[in-house]
This record gives structure tokens, sequence and C-alpha cells, in this order.
């Protein structure tokens, strides 16, 4: 899927911590090394904000767990571009779907895609009788703009 979306790359990079594991993964299957990116600079030691070895000009998949604004992805990304990386793009496992986030990505020129996001998540619940359809709307709603949501 990585090499289908973004062609081929030097390293896989996680998006500290919850992407790290899926990131060893990515990285391992594919047999590149790997990094990852915290959210603040280490307070100790060598200060670093990204961990493992790499050269500018390296070109970099990010991997993430969860997007919902896109925010901390793109602080990642942001980092990565600091360093001189070529950030080839971002791929996570679930995202909610909100605009914000696709601004976002698209405000700071970086393509992302997600294994899965919110409406299949719905979809699947509704199907397996994990949510009733009644509440499906309620959901969905939320999803328009959740940080003023209100039932």
């Amino acid at each position: 899927m990585i090499n289908k979306h973004y062609g081929s790359a030097n390293i896989i990079a996680g998006v500290a911590t919850g992407a790290i594991a899926h990131g060893v993964l990515v990285a391992e299957e594919m047999g590149l090394p790997f990094i990852y990116v915290r959210s603040a600079a280490k307070e100790h030691g060598k200060q670093n904000l990204i961990e493992g070895a790499y050269t500018s000009g390296q070109s970099v998949i990010v991997i993430e767990d969860l997007i919902s604004s896109g925010k901390s992805s793109l602080e990642a990304v942001e980092a990565l571009r600091k360093e001189g990386l070529n950030v080839k793009g971002l791929i996570s496992i679930f995202t909610y779907g909100l605009d914000a986030a696709t601004k976002n990505f698209k405000k700071e020129d970086c393509e992302f895609i997600s294994l899965c996001n919110y409406s299949t998540l719905l979809k699947e619940a509704v199907k397996q009788d994990y949510i009733k359809q009644a509440d499906l709307k309620v959901l969905e709603k939320w999803s328009e703009n959740p940080s003023k949501w209100n039932k």
C-alpha cells in the first residue's frame, strides 16, 4: 500500500507514542530503518525530538495511529521537514474524517491516507448490532463538528 501510494522511501517514521509499534512493524516488513518523532524534545540526554538514525535528504513515510484534527501528526511532519527529510506522505490506521484534518493537511501540503474511518466504523457497528440504527444519526451529527457538538 505504501509503495502504491507514495513510491519507495528510505525510512519509516512513527509518531510517538501510539504509532511507534505500528511503525516498527511496517519498517520491518519493508526492510527499512525506523525512526520516531516525539511530541516534545527530551529534557535530558541528547534532548532529541527525533529518535533514530537518518540523514538530511532521505525520504520518509510517516505512520500514525489516529487522526482527529491532524495537529500532532503535522507537528511530527514539520519536525521531520526541519531536519531536511522529504516527507512523502502519512498513513494512519484510523481517521475521524473531520474537515479540520483535511484542511490542515492540505495547508501543510502533506498527503495522507487512512486504513479505516469513522463512517466505516459506524456502518460496521450497526451491522454487528453494537449500536442501533436510531443512534446512528446522533453519532453522524457529532462528526460534523465535534468541538461544538450538543445532542
